[in-house]
């Protein structure tokens, strides 16, 4: 079985049908944006892909789409030759194209060296050290860049090859006790970036007398340009020897590829999935998706027996998301997801949804099941009215699942939790995330309050530990998670390079072999995937009050 499944239950089309009450298998949701594979310049060896002439005339030999070379040869002369000065620039363009974007390493350094090429050789030359920056060969690229000068004199992309070398060259320059950071301290994501900033603070020990670190700062403002220039000022004018962020999904990828691209090793605090994958360079601390529902799927499986699932998620990319991991998680175990069901992230009711759920929205797959019911109930009742025989009133919920997933906030779950009790939904445990893990969790869920099973790295203990205490003392402020993480990230470099770690490609070397690394949480181990796999508890609540899962009694 693959990771990956199929297409997306579009969101409407799940809005519109049942799962259950037909009894058909279910396809899972894919992410939002489905990844392509990662191209680089067409493809790296091998047989060169044909090239299509996009309706450019070229006599028959010339345009032959087997031949790449001599094709974009000719395109080059006819750039000249063309009558027409439209015509001139379409075959430049197209060279240009092709250059970029379809010839392997080998042909590009034909076109390099072939002079025959003309204006050519300079975008190959780009196109290399492109490469050669994705091989993480600073050296190689720095000539290449180089050369493109001396071919393209004055061009734009002469240009731009001369700032990307005078940004390898600032990349050579470490301070080894300068760490950077960018994060979202401006806007609306504001009250979030400076939590995380005072735990970083913490974990590099700068409130304490002769730290000896440096935390340059930078604001993303939230956007991911921004977040690429500040990496760019922190590798050039601050020497940064590291990098910690960002926390949005948004400005994160641009963070990891800038800072992976200028060889600087870095430390994302957001969940955005596949953030590592980026480069060798790029680490991620944070409590992801796959991992809390890792240990949710074997708690409910090992522990309380459970096979079958039923999935309701917000249509939104963290619901997607999580919808996605929990399913491959169960398929991977064994077990079954019987019922699928996506709601709006602006959904309040929650009436319909749950009536789709569980079968009672649609009569016409139940139709003979609801005769046969309302024949029986009228029967039984004489003074039944017509009002009283709707669907939801004479049809039982079909609940052929032991829990339900609900990837979404305790206050959508208290929705939700009401709207099942209204169905007389009984039996299933209800299964969530870190969010989940509020004071008010036991209220909200009403009915279901002892039937939650939920995870998160912050257990009931949390808020009496030292960590806590030291957080209160210096900014009166009941830490969170967020801190927790940022602390530690700030914490494992400060004794990586204090350990002797004192230029870029050793911390990552160190970061790449770090294991059981006391963090707040308790050990912290960087997996092959460059994860910094954290603790995870699993939470119930008994009494009113949350406590850690212990098993079944």
């Amino acid at each position: 079985m693959t990771s990956k499944f199929t297409l997306l239950l579009i969101a409407s089309l799940l809005m519109s049908c049942t799962t259950v009450a037909t009894k058909r298998p279910v396809s899972p949701p894919r992410s939002v944006e489905a990844k392509k594979p990662k191209a680089i310049g067409g493809m790296a060896s091998g047989k060169a892909p044909k090239i299509e002439s996009e309706n450019l005339e070229l006599p028959a030999g010339e345009a032959d789409p087997n031949n790449p070379l001599n094709y974009v040869k000719a395109l080059v002369t006819h750039s000249v030759s063309a009558p027409k000065k439209e015509d001139q620039e379409s075959y430049r363009l197209r060279a240009i194209d092709i250059v970029e974007h379809k010839l392997s390493v080998d042909q590009l350094e034909d076109v390099a060296d072939g002079s025959e090429f003309g204006f050519l050789r300079g975008h190959a030359l780009f196109r290399l050290g492109e490469l050669a920056i994705e091989d993480n060969d600073l050296s190689d690229a720095k000539k290449y860049f180089a050369t493109v000068v001396d071919y393209l004199p004055g061009s734009d992309l002469a240009l731009r090859a001369q700032e990307i070398n005078a940004q390898l060259e600032a990349s050579r320059n470490v301070s080894s006790h300068t760490v950077g950071v960018v994060l979202p301290l401006s806007g609306k994501n504001a009250p979030v970036g400076q939590r995380a900033l005072r735990g970083l603070e913490m974990g590099l020990g700068l409130h304490l007398p002769g730290s000896g670190f440096k935390l340059a700062v930078m604001d993303s403002e939230g956007h991911p340009d921004s977040a690429r220039r500040g990496v760019e000022r922190l590798v050039r004018e601050d020497n940064a020897i590291a990098i910690v962020g960002s926390l949005l999904s948004k400005t994160a990828p641009a963070v990891a590829a800038k800072a992976d691209e200028l060889g600087v090793p870095t430390l994302g605090l957001s969940q955005r999935s596949g953030l590592n994958e980026i480069g060798p360079s790029v680490f991620r601390n944070s409590l992801t998706s796959a991992m809390q529902v890792r240990h949710l799927v074997r708690t409910s499986m090992q522990d309380l027996g459970m096979t079958k699932f039923a999935i309701l998620y917000p249509n939104d990319a963290y619901g997607v998301e999580f919808a996605n991991v929990f399913w491959d998680e169960v398929l991977a175990r064994g077990g079954k997801i019987t019922a699928v069901q996506p709601y709006s992230v602006r959904e309040t009711d929650f009436r319909l949804v749950i009536q789709r759920l569980v079968g009672t929205y649609f009569g016409e797959a139940r139709e003979d099941e609801y005769k046969v019911r309302l024949r029986e109930l009228q029967k039984t009742d004489k003074k039944r009215s017509s009002r009283n025989s709707n669907l939801e009133a004479v049809l039982p919920p079909i609940t052929d699942f032991d829990a339900i997933f609900i990837p979404d906030s305790s206050k959508a779950m208290g929705q939700i939790a009401a709207m099942l009790s209204y169905n007389d939904v009984k039996g299933p445990k209800l299964l969530g995330t870190n969010l989940w893990n509020t004071r008010d969790i036991a209220r909200r869920a009403g009915h279901f309050a002892n039937s939650l099973v939920f995870v998160d790295s912050l257990g009931p203990d949390f808020r009496n530990s030292r960590f806590v205490s030291e957080y209160k003392s210096l900014y009166g402020q009941e830490p969170s998670l967020i801190e927790v993480q940022a602390y530690d990230s700030g914490l494992i470099l400060r004794q990586l390079i204090a350990s002797g770690a004192n230029s870029r490609q050793d911390l990552i070397k160190e970061l790449t072999r770090l294991n059981q690394f006391p963090g707040v949480l308790g050990p912290l181990t960087v997996n092959p995937e460059r994860e910094v796999e954290r603790p995870v508890t699993v939470l119930t609540v008994e009494k009113g009050e949350i406590v850690p899962f212990k098993g079944l009694k």
